[in-house]
C-alpha cells in the first residue's frame, strides 16, 4: 500500500500527486494515520524533483505532532539541508514547514535557529533572497514566540 503512495506522490502527473499530499497533509493534521509511514515520506526528501521534496517537507512537517517515539531525531538533520535547497522555493516551503515542526517539537528549535543564522542564502538570486529571508524572519517569529 505504501508503496503505491510513494509512486503516486512521485508520479509525473503533478495535478494528482499534489491533491494526494494534500489529502495525506490534512489527514495528518487530525489523525496519526500516516505516521506509521514517517520513513518512508523522509526518503523522498532527497528525490531529484523539488516539487516531491516539497511534498515531502509538508507531510513530514504534519506528522510531527504524532513523533511520541522521537523518530524525527533521524530525520532532522536532512530535513533542515533544505533551508538551503538548490531550489528557492523548496528552501521557502522548508522553512515555512519548520513553523510546524517546532510547534510540535519544541527540543529542536535551538537547531532550526541555529540552521537559520548559518544558512549561506549568497546561493540564490537576488530576487530571491528577500523573499527566503522574509520566510526565516517569520517562522523565528513564531519559534520565539
Amino acid at each position: 500500500m505504501i508503496e503505491d503512495i510513494i509512486a503516486e506522490l512521485t508520479s509525473k502527473n503533478d495535478k494528482y500527486a499534489c491533491a494526494l499530499a494534500d489529502r495525506i497533509i490534512s489527514e495528518s493534521l487530525e489523525t496519526n494515520k500516516w505516521y506509521a509511514y514517517l520513513d518512508e515520506f523522509a526518503a523522498l526528501l532527497s528525490y531529484p524533483k523539488s516539487l516531491v521534496r516539497n511534498r515531502a517537507l509538508h507531510i513530514l512537517a504534519a506528522n510531527a505532532k504524532w513523533d511520541n517515539e522521537n523518530r524525527y531525531d533521524s530525520i532532522i538533520t536532512n530535513f533542515l539541508t533544505h533551508i538551503t535547497d538548490e531550489k528557492p522555493v523548496t528552501a521557502r516551503q522548508c522553512i515555512k514547514a519548520l513553523a510546524i515542526v517546532g510547534a510540535a517539537k519544541p527540543q529542536y528549535i535551538p537547531q532550526i535557529l541555529s540552521c537559520f543564522e548559518n544558512a549561506d542564502l549568497s546561493i540564490y538570486k537576488d530576487s530571491m533572497r528577500p523573499l527566503i529571508e522574509k520566510d526565516i524572519a517569520e517562522t523565528k517569529k513564531i519559534l520565539i514566540h
